[in-house]
């Protein structure tokens, strides 16, 4: 198992090795037994509004009340006091279970109800996880929809560009033609005006644009 609360609960003291580890196999089959009797996905009869309370994930998941209250919350609460936190693990484990023994709890229910937590935090997660998944891949279908119509409008708006830089182009193309033959025919006209008059008035350049004049504003 990869949580091993049971590690407060062996002891060590005056022990040898091989009884070490005797007894860490002894209580992590005494775990596996009691993780055994519970359900592996609690179900949740009620919704969860917040996410962040699992106070509320725990009440969703139905876990019973520990008998004579002490449930691994307590516990851990127990194991957190300034009075025995800075102790070392034994005394601490050796004070819980003394604890444990004047209330007349079970540490098999403290670890059946850490179990049970556990389990309702993982399934929860499972939960969030596929909800956050399944967002994702619609947000992803969403976007990849939005994508194609750009991409579709841009496909078309460069189209309509193009298409108007074309007939630009087939403009200018048609009258950069007219204007040379226009100076051609102005040239013709101005030869033959030219044995008449002493300054010819007639033009053979492109004419000059101009720019119109803006009007004043109105005053009223």
């Amino acid at each position: 198992m990869s949580k091993k609360w049971y590690n407060y609960f062996v002891s060590v003291d005056g022990s040898t090795d091989d009884s070490t580890a005797a007894a860490s196999q002894s209580a992590a089959q005494s775990v596996a037994e009691i993780a055994s009797t519970i359900a592996a996905e609690p179900k949740f009869t009620s919704p969860v509004s917040d996410p962040t309370s699992f106070d509320e994930i725990y009440k969703a998941a139905e876990i019973p009340e520990a008998p004579q209250g002490y449930s691994i919350l307590k516990v851990a609460h127990m194991l957190e006091s300034e009075h025995i936190r800075a102790l070392p693990s034994d005394v601490k484990r050796s004070s819980v279970l003394v604890a444990l023994e004047a209330a007349g709890a079970d540490i098999k229910d403290v670890i059946q109800d850490a179990v049970r937590r556990d389990r309702a935090l993982d399934t929860y997660e499972r939960v969030q996880q596929r909800a956050v998944d399944e967002l994702e891949n619609r947000k992803n279908k969403d976007n990849a929809d939005i994508q194609a119509q750009i991409d579709k409008y841009l496909t078309e708006q460069r189209a309509k560009i193009q298409a108007n830089n074309d007939e630009v182009a087939r403009e200018k193309e048609c009258f950069t033609g007219w204007r040379l033959k226009k100076q051609q025919e102005e040239k013709r006209i101005a030869d033959a005006v030219g044995y008449f008059v002493s300054e010819n008035p007639i033009t053979t350049g492109p004419v000059q644009t101009q720019l119109p004049v803006a009007k004043p504003a109105q005053r009223s």
